[in-house]
């Protein structure tokens, strides 16, 4: 019997992109990448960009894609960063976290990135209901990049260039916090590293001490830190987390990778990569 009955239930789901990736340096700081789209249904929590839970996702039996965007890569030497991937379930789609270019302004995304320190260029923008705008780089050789922007803040562009935090949820039945920006690089004479938002971001890299950027964290969207030493870091991968009652019957295609577990009087499905852009769920 179809548990459905042809009329569909409410589905709670967490949808998180790739983090974008951390600009890399001609010798000055570059801003750190911002954090993926964050799109959340679930009931007394909030979504990205400051906004409240969406509204619900009424899924029929039937098959469904789903996909979690890769973080972007690093920028190498002076170049820049690349855009984190989008991650998708059924029709709701989140998008990548913004790149970080040195030498100019941070781009846009699900979270926007953080601008250079070169002539203190500014940072990009987020996505209504997703993430906020990264910071603006601080200007100077002895500047710090701007952090990118998180799901909960904006990236900081005062004198510490850290992320902006991500948006924690407890969907799983324990609270994570996802999609924090990475911290901008830091340029000469400042010696300590900005660090990423809370919920993944990656730090940005401090001239001073010779220590690099770090990696957004994986499946949480983070972005990666900025570069003011060798190159900028990567982004960290996204994740599709979603909710059904225990009678649904799920598959997935063989692409996806994905775990499981009973929480309340639902089964939660937690999807951390997908071979290619065309993986499905089928539920019944």
């Amino acid at each position: 019997m179809n548990v459905f009955n042809n009329i569909g239930f409410s589905v709670s789901y967490l949808v998180v992109a790739g983090g974008g990736g951390g600009g890399g340096t001609g010798g000055e700081g570059s801003g750190g990448g911002g954090a993926g789209g964050y799109r959340s249904r679930v009931t007394g929590e909030n979504s990205g960009g400051g906004a409240s839970a969406e509204t619900p996702l009424t899924l029929a039996a039937g098959t469904y894609t789903v996909r979690v965007g890769a973080g972007g890569a690093g920028g190498v030497g002076a170049g820049s960063g690349s855009q984190g991937a989008n991650s998708v379930f059924s029709t709701i789609t989140s998008l990548g976290g913004g790149k970080a270019n040195y030498a100019n302004n941070g781009s846009a995304g699900g979270s926007g990135a953080g601008g250079s320190t070169v002539v203190g260029t500014a940072g990009g923008a987020g996505t209504t209901n997703q993430g906020f705008a990264g910071g603006a780089g601080s200007g100077g050789a002895n500047g710090a990049g701007g952090g990118g922007g998180g799901a909960s803040e904006v990236g900081n562009t005062d004198s510490t260039g850290a992320g902006g935090d991500g948006v924690a949820s407890s969907i799983t039945g324990s609270s994570v916090t996802r999609a924090g920006g990475g911290g901008g690089g830091n340029g000469v004479d400042r010696g300590f590293t900005n660090p990423g938002g809370d919920g993944g971001g990656g730090t940005g890299s401090d001239r001073t001490n010779s220590v690099a950027s770090t990696s957004g964290s994986a499946n949480t969207g983070g972005g990666g830190g900025g570069g003011a030493i060798g190159n900028g870091a990567a982004g960290g991968s996204g994740v599709v987390i979603f909710s059904l009652p225990t009678q649904a019957t799920v598959t997935f295609s063989g692409g996806v990778t994905q775990t499981s577990a009973t929480v309340g009087g639902n089964k939660v499905y937690t999807v951390t990569a997908t071979s290619t852009t065309d993986e499905t769920v089928t539920i019944s």
